[in-house]
C-alpha cells in the first residue's frame, strides 16, 4: 500500500471514495496523489483530483493504459468494472483478504463465463484475527 499506485475504479466506487479520502488521506498513503481512472459513461469530471475519465470501451482503455509506463493499476470494489476486466482477461493480479464471516448474499468474483487462468500465490498471510491475506499472479 506505500509504494506507487494509480486506482482504477467504478463511477458509484469513485463518488463514495470521492467524499472521504481527500478528507482522510494520512490513513492511506498515496491515496490522493494516485491519478484515478474512472470507468463511466455518466461523469466526465470530478473534484478529487487527478482523475481521468474513460468513457466508452473501457477494456480498450484499460488496455492501452496497461501498456503505458506507469505505477501499478488497482482496482478496489467496482464490481462491475472488475467483470469487464476479468472477462476481458485484464486482471493480471489478485490481492485478496479473505475475512472469517458470513454474511449471506453478495457480489461473486468469478460469475458465470469468467476465463480460465492460472495464477501461483506471490505472498500470503493470516492475521491474528484469522483474516488471510494473499497474492495470487499470473502463472
Amino acid at each position: 500500500m506505500n509504494m506507487p499506485f494509480d486506482l482504477l475504479l467504478g463511477r458509484k466506487t469513485y463518488d463514495i471514495w470521492a467524499a472521504h479520502w481527500p478528507h482522510h488521506g494520512d490513513v492511506w498513503p498515496n491515496v490522493n496523489s494516485a491519478t484515478k481512472y474512472i470507468a463511466s459513461n455518466r461523469i466526465t469530471s470530478g473534484e478529487w483530483q487527478p482523475c481521468v475519465f474513460l468513457g466508452g470501451d473501457v477494456a480498450a482503455k484499460v488496455s492501452e493504459l496497461k501498456q503505458q509506463e506507469g505505477p501499478d493499476l488497482h482496482v478496489y470494489g467496482s464490481a462491475n468494472l472488475l467483470q469487464t476486466l476479468i472477462k476481458q482477461d485484464l486482471v493480471d493480479a489478485y490481492w485478496l483478504k479473505i475475512y472469517p464471516l458470513t454474511l449471506g448474499d453478495g457480489k461473486r468474483l468469478f460469475v458465470d463465463g469468467t476465463i480460465p487462468a492460472a495464477f501461483k500465490v506471490s505472498d500470503s498471510k493470516v492475521s491474528p484475527s484469522g483474516v488471510i491475506i494473499v497474492n495470487y499472479e499470473r502463472a
